[in-house]
């Protein structure tokens, strides 16, 4: 048996002989090995600077697989999606560590920008949050990249994407959350009030309006997007670190951020507005001037927010040829 610098199992001398002249890695894998286990004992989460990053992922010999997120977490970057995905990072982490599975077949770390900005000049990273998968051998492809924009950052998103690259399979495993069912709760008592209240006049079951404002809100809620933000769990927004750019809008056609859905939904609510304010001064008995003043605050309504939903239309399908008053 010879290991990588030729020297025997037990021919210290050589060894020594050829570290001090660097025929050997200062860092054997043996040793990489044990330290990154200690550092996952302490941390599910290890956290690397520009050093460790060169010393442990990106120098050989590694025959475990490393999983990074990097990101900007210092409150003067105010990168609040970086917050929200490092939690989600942390859960995906901590059920991996805590699982009788657990090996160290793959690790979990995290490049902070201002603890590491070698590392993103290193690699030409210009935005976070962004994942990465450095595989045990071989340099990393473009599938070892999360595509965050498009999937999300929920820890069972990334727990897939991990199980592509590396067939590491984790079952997330998350702190109980009692906030849903107790808000569900609250609701129905509320609801359930309020019919005992008026059990004697329900009547308000029964109004057109009520309903008709139901389903409305429903509708609006659902072709905005919102049901597609509970699947994938994309971030609200996105904030470059290099520029501290904020972007609510997503430039591509494939995927959406949370804010961007808030404000589909009002734009699509204000035109609806609008359209409703038209019905309502061509049908109303109300005196001639307060039906004016109705439809054009209607046509006012649909014509400006029909222009910024074009817009953001336009921004997500490039080259869309089509605009209403706005470019």
């Amino acid at each position: 048996y010879k290991d990588v610098a030729g020297c025997t199992m037990y021919d210290d001398e050589c060894k020594t002989t050829k570290r001090k002249f660097g025929f050997i890695p200062e860092t054997l894998l043996s040793e990489k090995v044990t330290q990154m286990m200690e550092w996952a004992s302490k941390r599910s989460v290890i956290r690397m600077n520009g050093d460790k990053f060169r010393r442990f992922v990106k120098a050989p010999p590694r025959n475990y697989s490393m999983v990074i997120m990097f990101t900007a977490l210092q409150p003067q970057r105010q990168c609040g999606v970086c917050r929200q995905a490092d939690e989600e990072f942390q859960v995906l982490a901590n059920s991996w560590r805590y699982s009788s599975a657990f090996t160290n077949k793959v690790f979990f770390a995290s490049v902070d920008f201002d603890e590491g900005s070698d590392v993103f000049q290193m690699l030409n990273m210009n935005s976070a949050p962004t994942f990465l998968h450095f595989p045990s051998k071989g340099k990393p492809r473009r599938s070892d990249t999360y595509e965050l924009q498009v999937r999300g950052f929920a820890a069972e998103q990334l727990a897939r994407w991990v199980a592509d690259r590396t067939d590491v399979q984790i079952r997330v495993i998350r702190p109980p959350n009692y906030a849903g069912p107790l808000l569900l709760g609250f609701l129905l008592a509320v609801i359930g009030g309020l019919a005992y209240l008026r059990r004697h006049n329900l009547e308000f079951l029964f109004n057109k309006n009520v309903w008709a404002f139901s389903a409305l809100c429903f509708v609006l809620i659902m072709t905005s997007g919102q049901m597609w933000n509970h699947i994938r769990g994309p971030p609200y927004a996105h904030k470059n670190p290099s520029t501290g750019q904020v972007s609510y809008i997503h430039g591509s056609s494939q995927a959406q951020f949370v804010a961007e859905t808030h404000i589909v939904l009002l734009f699509n609510a204000a035109v609806t507005m609008g359209m409703v304010l038209l019905c309502e001064a061509a049908t109303s008995d109300m005196d001639i001037g307060k039906r004016k003043i109705m439809c054009v605050a209607g046509i006012g309504l649909v014509m400006l927010f029909f222009s910024w939903l074009l817009s953001i239309f336009r921004a997500k399908y490039h080259g869309y040829p089509y605009s209403f008053l706005m470019s």
